[in-house]
């Protein structure tokens, strides 16, 4: 038997010293995988390590296959280059997926009890703390930093910040956390949640453009999240304050509709909420799962899981879109973003910044078509299986184990450019958790 067939049998550490070359020998033709679950997990968390975390601990959107990446100056961070949200450059999304990540590796890191698992989860809290401490403003919370370490485009978003606070306080309720940790992670909690609640639910940003994305609203997005801050600061806090806040907005009418935050949490995340990306969605979902976890009092715990099954029963429609990749598929990707530089202007309002944004991207997908694959065919299922995970029964779930391990071993991951298909390893951590 030659070495890739032996791969299949090997321990956690002989997959990890695996280089990328060792997995091309165990995918079909179509690029479907020829390895099982865990060792495909073993490879996705490789991946991740090896490219996709930067020496401040967050996580960059994508790299060559070799992990090169070319991060964005201080100066194009500051005039706003390509656009002012960062949008499709390497840090786009740090504060996003180091918080969703944070899932996967507290979970790991329970089952394991491995000090390497550990210090990852702390590198992540790192992370996150880094980006909330780059800024004069005070609550703002960046995607990502430079090549200084320090420079950042001047707008993050209510996508970026709630990830932000779920992983942080995943990380303060592990047991990982030390008491100094804690005692940290506590003040960075209160002082932007505090400027958050000024600002009316909004998302501080740096000037001109003072504010992005909000928490307000009655969706389904902006109850869970809205509720979630509130739920987890008393938590982590115990002012009453937020016990006050949260009981009110749980059964606060919408004047329109007259749905209250309590129903639309427990209608979940369903059709009516039009198109669906699961990447960004997932997150409101994670925010339900932590109100279903903190929440005491039977009756709303109750509508709460019935929101997570909703939105499990939502997700596993997009599981399916993992077979339409394939890992073979020589479609090119060019790293070079700042091909999108050319069509830069200044911006003056987030509007001008997202009208710019478009522009490009359509410009980026003509030299680097790639990009659409990944994002459509590995972030959409991966993020939706993690959201199949969230729901808490465990019966359920377990019917649902063959379709998640399908798309956990679609893919090669060292063939892929973007990082967008961490969600696996928080599916793979939470079904594990099912003994």
């Amino acid at each position: 038997m030659g070495p890739r067939k032996d791969l299949r049998l090997c321990s956690r550490r002989d997959v990890l010293r695996a280089g990328p070359c060792a997995w091309a020998g165990l995918r079909s033709a179509d690029g479907a995988s020829g390895v099982t679950p865990a060792v495909a997990i073993e490879q996705a968390h490789a991946e991740m390590w090896r490219r996709f975390i930067d020496r401040h601990g967050v996580i960059i959107d994508f790299t060559a296959l070799d992990g090169s990446v070319r991060l964005p100056s201080p100066e194009e961070c500051r005039l706003g280059k390509p656009n002012a949200l960062g949008w499709w450059s390497p840090i786009e999304n740090g504060a996003m997926f180091n918080g969703q990540y944070m899932d996967a590796i507290v979970n790991r890191w329970r089952l394991t009890q491995s000090a390497d698992d550990a210090r990852k989860a702390r590198r992540l809290m790192q992370g996150l703390l880094l980006l909330n401490s780059i800024s004069a403003v005070k609550g703002f919370i960046g995607r990502g930093v430079s090549s200084d370490g320090r420079s950042h485009y001047p707008m993050g978003s209510d996508d970026q910040t709630l990830p932000w606070f779920y992983g942080l306080w995943r990380y303060y309720e592990s047991g990982i956390a030390t008491p100094a940790e804690e005692a940290r992670i506590r003040a960075h909690l209160t002082e932007a949640a505090g400027e958050i609640v000024r600002l009316n639910w909004s998302m501080p940003a740096e000037p001109p453009f003072g504010t992005r994305g909000t928490f307000r609203g009655f969706t389904f997005k902006g109850a869970a999240r809205q509720l979630f801050v509130c739920k987890l600061m008393h938590a982590v806090t115990g002012g009453p304050q937020w016990a006050q806040r949260y009981q009110e907005g749980l059964r606060e009418e919408d004047p329109a509709t007259k749905k209250t935050r309590l129903s639309l949490c427990e209608r979940g995340l369903t059709a009516e909420d039009g198109r669906l990306d699961f990447w960004t969605s997932c997150s409101d979902v994670a925010s339900l799962r932590g109100l279903w976890e903190l929440e005491r009092e039977t009756a709303v715990k109750e509508a709460f899981a019935r929101g997570l099954e909703a939105s499990a029963a939502r997700a596993m429609q997009g599981l399916p879109l993992a077979g339409r990749f394939d890992s073979n598929d020589g479609t090119v990707f060019d790293p070079d973003w700042r091909m999108m530089n050319q069509w830069w202007k200044p911006q003056t309002s987030a509007q001008e910044s997202e009208n710019l944004a478009k522009a490009q991207l359509r410009e980026f997908l003509r030299v680097s078509p790639r990009r659409a694959k990944e994002t459509a065919y590995v972030r959409e299922p991966t993020s939706a299986s993690w959201v199949v995970t969230l729901a808490p029964d465990a019966a359920t779930l377990r019917q649902r184990v063959p379709a998640i391990e399908a798309v956990i071993t679609r893919y090669d991951y060292a063939r892929l450019y973007y990082s967008q298909f961490f969600w696996v390893e928080s599916a793979w951590w939470r079904l594990k958790s099912l003994g």
